[in-house]
């Protein structure tokens, strides 16, 4: 129904806006949503959700060919790649199920089609390519007093690495293809590259990974990117750091890539059949009509204050369009300090530095605060606790005991400045370490607190520990 006001209306339904849209009419704002593709965005669709479902399907392989080490047998272990694919497609037709069930219940109108911000209170919705879901609202001019854009980003694309959807794939490709190419050329070691890059290497794929900068994984801390490569290469992914892709020449079923390496020394020609460019993200902030409002954008993202606020009144911007880190739980975070900002609550602006991060490759990196590079860059005076798991009862006893937490303290202060962990289900640790930074939890008090066993946490303590001198496991 064209000419509806709203109090709040969020453009895009990715983990950002519908979250936002949820916080939204909670607080007992009139609330819309905006949307032209489809419910849940990239990460429910086609990011977060599907790529863990084939992690999955490759871990279980994994495991099956290395039942012996168990003492188990599963002879002439195989998988069908296409019910892979398939699995991991309706995994994601949940999340999208889900998601349009979460703005039923909670009271959210569905707009469908392509938004133009008319004025800073105005949004003018044409007709999508896709086709509308059941009781969505359609097309038309809709008003509202606080319009928040979470547009979110899309795969950057390098010139010369254009992806062509058959030789040449973005994450979307990666994720659905018509068959398991023999071979594949990774360009870019970030979480995305080397998320793909352990999938298809599990999957029987030749994976060759080649990253510009010297280190993988160039936002994770230097040694434990050095712990991941080691396991990386042996499982047989080769990879070529400190150097580029110049050239691609596509063949009708293969490409062949010119890699020079970045201190001007040799050149590799590789052919593979298929590439991943895994680049990186820019944001999706053509075609609002942000340049006619004046709204300020660096660098491919709206620039907003720590509640979202742009330079525009009335208009706000949350998640990737935001601008690093290109995280669906930033995003949602982001998104609910914006509504409740709105709302008068006085909520903390959200700082950036305690937004853990997760690679869900093989083996797990995450990570939170400061490496110990930007620890000593900023001055500090450090403590360094690590602990391997190979130290780690429960690691031993899963058959998965490479890896290592690893944390550093201000040595005045007994803050923690930031937790680095490799190895086993580490995804689902970093969250301890999250909590302490956030309650400004020093290292007494998690010396102090006990942790169970025989449990992967407890390398979580150890590293602790042994940043004082007090390690007992190893």
């Amino acid at each position: 129904m064209s000419g509806m006001v709203f109090d709040v209306v969020i453009i895009g339904s990715g983990p950002g806006g519908y979250v936002t849209a949820i916080r939204a009419a909670q607080l007992g704002l009139k609330t819309a949503i905006i949307e032209r593709e489809f419910l849940g965005g990239i990460c429910s669709n086609w990011g977060c959700i599907p790529t863990k479902a084939l992690l999955r399907s490759a871990e279980i392989y994994h495991y099956l060919t290395h039942a012996k080490d168990f003492g188990l047998s599963a002879d002439n272990a195989s998988f069908e790649f296409g019910a892979v694919i398939k699995r991991s497609r309706a995994v994601a037709n949940r999340m999208n199920g889900g998601v349009d069930f979460l703005l039923k219940k909670n009271k959210v109108s569905v707009i469908w089609g392509d938004a133009v911000l008319e004025t800073a209170g105005e949004i003018i919705v044409k007709q999508s390519k896709t086709p509308a879901p059941k009781d969505a609202l359609g097309p038309g001019s809709y008003q509202a007093k606080h319009i928040i854009l979470a547009t979110g980003a899309r795969p950057r694309i390098l010139p010369g690495l254009e992806p062509d959807k058959k030789l040449v794939w973005t994450y979307v490709e990666a994720m659905n293809p018509d068959t398991l190419p023999k071979s594949l050329l990774v360009v870019g070691s970030g979480a995305i590259g080397m998320e793909f890059a352990s999938f298809y290497r599990t999957m029987g794929v030749a994976v060759t990974v080649v990253e510009v900068l010297p280190q993988i994984l160039p936002v994770e801390d230097a040694e434990i990117a050095a712990v991941a490569r080691k396991q990386f290469e042996k499982q047989g992914i080769k990879i070529i750091s400190g150097a580029k892709v110049t050239k691609l020449d596509r063949k009708d079923n293969s490409v062949t890539a010119t890699i020079e390496d970045g201190k001007g020394g040799g050149v590799q020609v590789v052919t593979v059949d298929r590439v991943l460019s895994a680049v990186g993200v820019t944001g999706n902030v053509e075609g609002l009509g942000l340049e006619r409002l004046g709204a300020k954008i660096e660098r491919g993202a709206i620039v907003t204050d720590g509640f979202g606020k742009t330079n525009v009144r009335g208009i706000y911007a949350i998640g990737d369009v935001a601008g690093p880190p290109m995280l669906a739980h930033k995003a949602e975070h982001e998104g609910v300090v914006c509504v409740e900002a709105i709302k008068g609550q006085h909520p903390h602006p959200i700082d950036k530095r305690m937004i853990p991060g997760c690679t869900y490759c093989f083996p797990q990196i995450a990570s939170i605060g400061l490496t110990e590079q930007a620890a000593k860059e900023r001055g500090h005076d450090i403590r360094v606790g690590r602990f391997p798991f190979a130290g780690n009862g429960k690691a031993v006893a899963l058959g998965d005991d490479q890896g290592m937490v690893k944390t550093i303290f201000d040595k005045a202060t007994g803050q923690l400045l930031g937790a680095h962990l490799v190895g086993p289900e580490v995804t689902e640790l970093i969250h301890g370490f999250a909590v302490a930074m956030k309650l400004e939890t020093t290292e007494e008090e998690l010396m102090h607190t006990i942790f169970p066993h025989p449990t992967l946490s407890e390398a979580l303590k150890e590293s602790v520990l042994d940043a004082y001198g007090r390690v007992l496991n190893f």
